[in-house]
């Protein structure tokens, strides 16, 4: 990256970065892929909000899927999941999910045109650099400082006690890399994006010092090996640039995402020529769908090994075992 268009970049980061002390450890909440069963999961997730609430979490991270795949893709339902996101009561940050919008070509999901709902998205979640939530974070946009990809203001970056967050548009089905040509030409122009907006958190890590970089996303791109070598996978260049940048990092790295609505924490992300594991690297996939439960993470920036995972599990939302 030339330092023409780095510059800005880290102007605005600085302006982000006032705060507490750079080795404070701080919490915040992972979730995503609910209300599934609609309105009987409206009450469970209900619950966990007012649980997250509780914990008082420094900002919470939506994993995409704010609905199943075979429910209406209407703006009806996009207003509620935005009146329930200002339900939290600390900052709120939306990863876009594939059941949103990649999916909503499906007759259940009302045989709409997933580029218009992916317009919809972005006017009704992402008008302008705040967070969502009942107290809101300002966030940096790739929108606002990459004119080459202005139309990608769901893309985000911001700074918590010496950690970046990046927050990147990777949803399930394959990262709309399928279907039609329409389809693969939108999926061109946003991996594109997410690829320079990854390169540049990298950037950035490495000339603030960062101690840490956190990635959130919707998809599960470890579903199977083939979706890091195969050609038709879309998934691969992503995996690639990620393994390229972390492999040098060094530094702590963590990734999120939801889709396959299953808790895991491990170490899927090899180096380039797939022989190693990466060790600086976990994973985390958050449960949803029927589980309609959280994680919270504890982040200690001066620790060697900075992260730590405590479920959210609420018995009263849990489907077994019952009392």
């Amino acid at each position: 990256m030339t330092m023409h268009f780095l510059r800005p970049f880290l102007f605005a980061i600085a302006l982000s970065c006032a705060g507490p002390s750079l080795a404070q450890p701080f919490k915040f909440i992972a979730l995503g892929d609910m209300p599934y069963k609609i309105p009987d999961d409206y009450i469970r997730y209900e619950r966990l909000i007012s649980e997250i609430n509780k914990s008082n979490p420094s900002f919470s991270i939506f994993i995409g899927d704010t609905k199943s795949g075979s429910s209406p893709c209407s703006d009806e339902y996009n207003l509620i999941v935005k009146k329930y996101f200002n339900q939290f009561s600390s900052p709120l940050i939306y990863s876009i999910g594939d059941n949103e919008w990649t999916d909503c070509h499906r007759p259940l999901a009302g045989a709409y045109d997933p580029i218009e709902r992916l317009q919809s998205l972005r006017k009704t979640f992402f008008a302008s650099n705040m967070s969502l939530g009942k107290t809101q974070i300002k966030l940096i946009r790739q929108a606002d400082i990459d004119p080459k990809h202005g139309k990608f203001v769901e893309n985000s970056i911001w700074v918590k006690n010496n950690f970046l967050f990046v927050n990147l548009h990777i949803p399930g089905s394959n990262n709309n890399f399928e279907r039609d040509e329409i389809a693969k030409q939108e999926y061109y122009a946003r991996n594109q994006a997410n690829l320079s907006w990854i390169e540049r958190a990298f950037d950035l890590a490495k000339q603030k010092q960062y101690a840490g970089i956190i990635f959130s996303y919707q998809a599960d791109m470890f579903y199977s090996p083939s979706q890091e070598i195969e050609l038709t996978s879309g998934y691969r260049d992503t995996l690639r640039t990620l393994s390229m940048y972390a492999q040098e990092f060094k530094k702590p790295i963590l990734m999120i995402h939801g889709d396959s609505h299953r808790l895991i924490i491990d170490q899927p992300l090899k180096t380039v020529d797939q022989k190693y594991t990466l060790e600086n690297v976990l994973r985390l996939q958050v449960m949803g769908a029927e589980q309609v439960q959280a994680l919270e993470i504890q982040v200690s920036p001066t620790a060697p090994q900075p992260f730590s995972f405590k479920p959210i599990l609420i018995r009263e939302n849990m489907l077994a075992p019952r009392d």
